[in-house]
């Protein structure tokens, strides 16, 4: 292997997160997270007019600095993801890290700076977009990674239930617009009009700006609102359902990993350090991966005094 696949080597493993037994990975990611969430604050703070002139200087040394590192973070993991064959293979795999949600994450947090160096864009605006920067911390956080998962697992659901929204908020309006616009033209003249209503009243916000005020109007608001209770609860429990079934599918490939790891009959380091990968890449703390341990022993160990000592077969079914 040359120096050069070697240093690769070695900085693919540093800027990979689930390098667990690597002290200089858990450095490179204290590092960057510090970074990030000093960056978010500095953005925030900069916005108070008065702050943003006493220190300007040490805003923009933080988002120069800020910047290269990033940059050379994503250049650096742009240029090492060749190493991690399985998932981007050729031909093209740096084209195919770059499509990734998190490699596009981390071009949108370099690159509003890299425009207003080259084009005229207003400064406001790259302050504001500075903020994806914290979007960052999603390679970071096992939570809003399963979150993420989640989302993309069930999309056509989250689809399927703003297509139903969609159809309900039209349905809303036009009702609306017919009980309302000769009395309120200002408000309800029109259907589009009347979507902000719609909209105000199915998702329960009720800000009260726009109300009708004729009977039928009333009336039909009221059952409106009785709808939008249901449909402003459809996404709630799409996520949920979600979340909930990718708990119990990451607790089942964890007791999978344990049962892998006991069919030699021991657990030894490398098993551990494999096993210790997976729960945080799961995002499942270590009293759940302690239970589920427990679980898996007992189950072999179940197996083991049920067995019939002259064929192998097990005598009882398992319980549970």
């Amino acid at each position: 292997m040359t120096k050069s696949r070697t240093f690769r080597r070695s900085l693919h493993d540093a800027l990979r997160k689930d390098s667990t037994g690597d002290p200089v990975s858990r450095i490179v990611d204290a590092a960057l997270v510090a970074l990030i969430t000093v960056n978010v604050i500095a953005v925030i703070l900069e916005s108070m007019p008065a702050l943003a002139a006493q220190h300007r200087a040490l805003f923009l040394a933080i988002e120069r600095v800020s910047i290269l590192i990033f940059t050379l973070e994503y250049l650096a993991r742009l240029w090492s993801c060749v190493e991690d064959e399985a998932r981007f293979a050729r031909p093209w795999p740096r084209l195919r890290y770059m499509l990734t949600p998190l490699a596009l994450i981390d071009l949108l947090a370099i690159l509003p700076f890299w425009l207003g160096a080259f084009f005229a864009v207003d400064l406001r605006v790259l302050r504001v977009v500075r903020l994806l920067r914290i979007l960052k911390l999603t390679r970071y956080s096992s939570a809003l990674t399963m979150l993420l998962e989640v989302i993309r697992e069930e999309a056509n659901s989250f689809l399927a239930g703003f297509f139903i929204l969609a159809i309900i908020l039209i349905l809303a309006a036009s009702g609306a617009y017919l009980a309302e616009h000769q009395v309120q033209p200002e408000k309800f003249g029109s259907i589009p009009a009347a979507m902000w209503w719609a909209m105000v009243t199915l998702t329960t916000v009720g800000y009260g700006d726009v109300t009708p005020i004729t009977p039928a109007g009333r009336v039909f608001g009221g059952l409106v609102a009785v709808v939008g209770i249901g449909i402003a609860a459809l996404p709630a429990g799409i996520l949920a359902s979600g979340l909930a079934d990718r708990l119990r599918r990451s607790r089942e490939e964890l007791a999978e990993q344990f049962r892998t790891a006991l069919q030699d009959g021991v657990i030894d380091t490398e098993d551990e350090r494999e096993l210790e990968e997976l729960r945080q890449k799961l995002g499942l703390n270590a009293r759940i991966a302690h239970e589920i341990r427990r679980d898996v022993l007992r189950h072999r160990q179940w197996l083991e005094a049920s067995r019939c000592p002259h064929c192998g077969k097990p005598l009882r079914k398992p319980p549970g």
